[in-house]
């Protein structure tokens, strides 16, 4: 093989459309070879104890690594196939392998502790100071200190874990993958809107069928729960939803065994660097400190919520009893009969909203609020990306030019993992006068074009993309010149969502709709009149939201809070339990809600899923500033430039070059308050 597009210069942008399974075990091995060398050359004693000495030569010798490994992942997440997935997990133990290796290296340990005890210390930038003392706490919590058999056992628990959470994720998309439904009865599909249906029916036309295919990817899944008026339709693709990857399904794809497996390991792993459980091993490096303010920070917030969430649920019970005779509503007729509920209170929609946010309109305006609030622009780049719907970016700020790169990959498709997310290529780095640029992947979901129409986005799917707007801005207009005090690096785990959550606010600002929306077909933006209608129905059934997520966060910690690993069945008691202490929504006893949670098993959110909520208040509370600037102002508009450069500043620019805390009373002037995100909750009293 000639050429390897995974072996580029750091500089150089990947060919993604140029990269063959065949790639990635020559590169990988390659890569991980001369990294293994960088380390043993950085961890001689004879060196002198230096930045320039020491960290630099290993930063250069196994960023390449990193980042070919993160390409790797990247394409097997957006581009699943049987020869892709085979080469990652062909690699997947050597990397872990290498990592783990890294952690234990007592020799590369010793240096780090040489360099914050040396002398001048005191004198380094503040930056690399808390890079050296992030990595000495990081060694310990990676079992450099452990001797023997407990090293060993360390080691083998690390690629364990890491394989478990691959096949775990495997596992959700390729049950998620197999299961459709095929219709051929149009009748069946009343209620969908337009675009739902196109979809369909292209998907049956792919596979050489009459009709209608629908399946369990959320541009199909959600609609049919909210607009489908078959009932059985919607009680068909709920439990299909509700068993992925259990026991009820292909046994091959259950994930009862590796949940089990996952939550041992974690469990022993914690007691080998000699803590109580995960949890408490994890929250060594979060804002919070313990499990209890973990669980005292939720039940508080479910105590103020709970009763708005029995309200919700017993106005929407009413509603359906009043006006469609459902004496009894089951979860599958929750989301159809809510949306009901809306239109009938707010007299909209989403579907009527939906024609006015298409997805070109909505970039152009998203880019246009990052603009204002932090002075950079977006400007499409040509990229040889990995599938023909990616889009690409140059992100250009006017002092700096080009500032980095973000690659929008938006629609859902076969071979994709589900959900939204955000990662990087790689990080910015200066070393010398020369200055590494980021690349930054931003990934969803959305409904593709239909019949050379734009695609068109729910509200829903607006603020979806605002939220991974704000992490890919983290990692883009980083100030962050070491790549150790990155944003996705070093920012602690549950302050990580401040910026994505930050920005989800703007998608209800006036100005921001006005840029963000032009119907499908006259171009009109949002009138006036049904943007009133949105605004009024904010915080719709937000109690039975916060609750919900209240439940996640709790069976997060439950599980993980444990000395030892958990059955399956146990598993499913807890979330019984938990649900029966703050829920109000009770699913049926066949769900299987764990066996699908990604989060938790295979997207590093184990004992960390509180960070929502956690970090939900600090972007209330960050938002409330751009309200009072606003107040202020003549013009009344939280679009304030002079209080997005703060922003910029204090949060986005400094990464984790600082504790979040810290960064968060540089922006605020203070520690956060709960009171603005109960504000925008519509939580501030009791209901009636």
């Amino acid at each position: 093989m000639t050429h390897n597009p995974l072996l580029v210069p750091i500089d150089d942008l990947v060919d993604y459309a140029a990269v063959q399974p065949a790639h990635i075990e020559p590169a990988i091995t390659a890569l991980i070879d001369k990294a293994r060398a960088a380390v043993e050359r950085a961890a001689d004693p004879a060196l002198p104890a230096t930045w320039e000495a020491i960290v630099d030569p290993l930063d250069n010798d196994t960023e390449p690594l990193w980042r070919a490994w993160s390409v790797a992942g990247h394409l097997n997440a957006v581009v699943d196939t049987p020869a892709l997935r085979e080469a990652y997990n062909q690699c997947l133990p050597k990397v872990t392998e290498f990592s783990t290796w890294i952690g234990l290296h007592k020799g590369l340990y010793a240096q780090y502790r040489r360099l914050g005890q040396t002398s001048g210390f005191a004198g380094w930038p503040a930056v690399r100071r808390r890079i050296v003392e992030l990595a000495l706490r990081d060694f310990r919590l990676g079992g450099v200190e452990l001797e023997g058999e407990a090293r060993e056992e360390y080691a083998r628990i690390s690629e364990q874990q890491a394989q478990a959470s691959q096949r775990f994720s495997e596992n959700v998309l390729d049950a998620m993958d197999k299961w459709s439904l095929h219709l051929e009865d149009g009748a069946r599909l009343d209620g969908l809107p337009e675009d739902v249906r196109m979809a369909a029916a292209a998907r049956a036309q792919e596979a050489g069928l009459q009709g209608w295919m629908l399946n369990l990817k959320m541009p199909c899944y959600l609609p049919v729960m909210q607009y489908a008026r078959d009932r059985a339709l919607r009680e068909t693709l709920y439990r299909a939803y509700g068993t992925l990857a259990s026991e009820q399904g292909e046994a091959a794809l259950d994930n009862s065994p590796l949940i089990e497996q996952l939550l041992a390991l974690r469990a022993r792993e914690a007691k080998l660097l000699g803590y109580a459980d995960f949890a408490a091993l994890r929250l060594q490096t979060r804002m919070a400190r313990t499990a209890d303010e973990v669980l005292d920070f939720l039940r508080g917030l479910a105590t103020k919520a709970r009763p708005h969430a029995q309200r919700d649920l017993a106005q929407l019970r009413e509603f359906a009893q009043k006006e469609y005779g459902m004496a009894q509503l089951q979860p599958w007729d929750l989301p159809f009969y809510a949306e009901r509920l809306r239109e009938s209170r707010y007299d909209y929609s989403e579907d009527e909203v939906k024609q006015y946010f298409t997805e070109p309109r909505v970039l152009q305006g998203l880019f246009q609020v990052a603009e204002t609030l932090f002075g950079v622009s977006m400007r499409p780049c040509a990229v040889q990306a990995w599938h023909p719907d990616v889009k690409a970016f140059e992100v250009v700020s006017p002092d700096d030019g080009v500032v980095g790169h973000l690659l929008v990959d938006l629609y859902a498709r076969q071979g994709k993992q589900g959900g939204a997310w955000v990662d990087s290529e790689r990080n910015r780095r200066r070393v010398g006068a020369h200055l590494q640029r980021p690349v930054v992947y931003l990934t969803c979901n959305f409904t593709p074009p239909q019949n050379g129409k734009p695609a068109l986005l729910t509200h829903d799917d607006v603020i979806t993309l605002f939220h991974e707007s704000g992490h890919a801005l983290h990692a883009l207009l980083s100030q962050v010149d070491d790549p150790g005090a990155s944003a996705f690096a070093s920012v602690e785990w549950d302050a990580i969502e401040l910026p994505s959550q930050f920005m989800e606010n703007f998608c209800w600002e006036w100005p921001v709709v006005q840029s963000l929306s032009a119907h499908v077909e006259s171009g009109q933006p949002l009138p006036r009149a049904l943007y009133d209608k949105l605004l009024a129905a904010r915080n719709f059934q937000s109690g039975m939201q916060m609750v919900r997520q209240i439940e996640f966060s709790l069976f997060d910690m439950a599980i993980h809070n444990q000395a030892a690993g958990l059955s399956i069945a146990q598993v499913l008691q807890t979330l019984d339990d938990i649900r029966r202490e703050v829920a109000v929504v009770f699913p049926p006893e066949w769900h299987r809600f764990p066996h699908n949670f990604s989060h938790l098993f295979a997207g590093g959110y184990g004992a960390g899923y509180y960070s929502y909520k956690w970090a939900e208040v600090l972007s209330a509370d960050a938002y409330a500033a751009f309200e009072e600037a606003a107040q202020a102002g003549p013009e009344r508009n939280t679009l304030d430039a002079g209080t997005g450069r703060r922003f910029r500043d204090e949060i986005l620019a400094v990464g984790g070059a600082r504790p979040a805390a810290e960064s968060f009373r540089a922006f605020r002037g203070r520690d956060p308050s709960l009171d603005a995100l109960l504000r925008h909750s519509g939580i501030t009293t009791e209901p009636a």
